[in-house]
C-alpha cells in the first residue's frame, strides 16, 4: 500500500506506526484509518516483529475526526467512514466479540503500545484506549469531544473508559466532554507515565524491547487474549482456560527454556524465535 498519511519502521523487533498528517495534527480519516489498519496487520504477521508502539508525527498525537470530514458529515447529514470494502481486518478470528473497529487490537497477537506525544480527542482517545500500555507526555489535553458536537461516544469509549479508570471517572469525562490534562490522566490510571517529549518515544521502545525479550511470544499472545476475552466472560470461564493453557503451554520448549533461565540466572534465549 502506498502510505500517505501514516510511516512504518521496524528496529529491534518493535515496529512503530507513525500517525502522519502532522499538517492536521494527525486528525483521523478514511485514509489514515485505512492505512493503520493495514499497517497493524502487516506487524502482526511478520515474525520479525514482537511488540507494535504507536505513536504521532509532530505535536498531536490524534485530534479527533478530521473537521473538513466532519463538515462533509453534516452537510449530507449522515456518517461516511470513508473506508473501502477490502480493508485489512487485523486481530479479527480470534472472538466474536473483537471482530469490529478498533476492537480488532484485542485479537492482535502482540502487545501495543501507545506514545502520547500530543492531545488525543475523539476517536484519537478512543485508540489510545485500544493500546494495551499507555505513555504520554506532560501538560498535553485529553478529551471524549463527542458531547459538543451532539454524538454518541465513540468507538466503544463507553465501554473502555469504566474498564480503565472506573466508572464514576468514565462518566464524568464521557458526560461533560472535558478536557483533562495528562498529569489527571496518570493520576486517574488511564495513563501509566509520563515522560519528557524527547524521551518518549525512545522509552516506549525500550519498554517494548524489554518486554518481547523478557516475556516469551506465547506467553504475551495468550495473556492478551486471556485479558481482554474474560472482559466479555465469568471467573469459571477465566479458571478453566488458564488451566487449558497450563496444561498446552508447559509442554513448549519455551517453558523449558523459561524455566532453566530462571534457575540459571540469566536472560531467557526463546527457541520459539529461533524457528524458521
Amino acid at each position: 500500500m502506498d502510505l500517505k498519511n501514516t510511516a512504518y519502521e521496524v528496529d529491534h523487533r518493535v515496529a512503530t506506526i507513525w500517525l502522519d498528517r502532522p499538517h492536521r495534527m494527525n486528525a483521523w480519516t478514511g485514509r489514515l484509518h485505512t492505512e493503520y489498519r493495514h499497517l497493524l496487520q502487516q506487524a502482526n504477521a511478520d515474525t520479525e516483529v514482537g511488540a507494535i508502539v504507536v505513536t504521532g508525527r509532530g505535536r498531536g498525537f490524534c485530534v479527533g475526526g478530521d473537521s473538513q470530514a466532519l463538515s462533509g458529515h453534516s452537510e449530507r447529514g449522515s456518517y461516511d467512514a470513508g473506508i473501502p470494502t477490502d480493508i485489512a481486518t487485523p486481530g479479527y478470528g480470534v472472538n466474536a466479540h473483537f471482530d469490529a473497529t478498533f476492537a480488532y487490537h484485542f485479537g492482535l497477537s502482540k502487545p501495543v503500545i501507545a506514545a502520547v506525544n500530543g492531545p488525543a480527542a475523539g476517536v484519537g482517545l478512543a485508540l489510545a484506549c485500544f493500546a494495551d500500555i499507555r505513555f504520554a507526555v506532560p501538560g498535553i489535553k485529553f478529551t471524549t469531544a463527542h458531547g459538543k458536537l451532539n454524538l454518541p461516544a465513540e468507538y466503544g469509549l463507553s465501554w473502555m473508559l469504566p474498564r480503565i479508570v472506573g466508572l464514576g471517572r468514565a462518566n464524568d469525562l464521557l458526560l461533560t466532554s472535558r478536557v483533562f490534562y495528562s498529569e489527571e490522566a496518570e493520576r486517574i490510571g488511564f495513563v501509566n507515565q509520563l515522560f519528557a517529549v524527547e524521551d518518549l518515544l525512545g522509552a516506549s521502545q525500550r519498554y517494548a524491547r524489554d518486554l518481547i525479550t523478557t516475556v516469551s511470544p506465547e506467553s504475551l499472545r495468550q495473556t492478551r487474549w486471556q485479558i481482554y476475552q474474560d472482559l466479555h466472560g465469568d471467573v469459571a470461564s477465566s479458571v478453566d482456560n488458564s488451566e487449558q493453557l497450563l496444561d498446552s503451554m508447559m509442554r513448549e520448549d519455551d517453558y523449558r527454556e523459561g524455566v532453566n533461565a530462571f534457575l540459571e540466572k540469566r536472560p531467557p534465549r526463546w527457541p520459539s524465535l529461533e524457528k524458521p
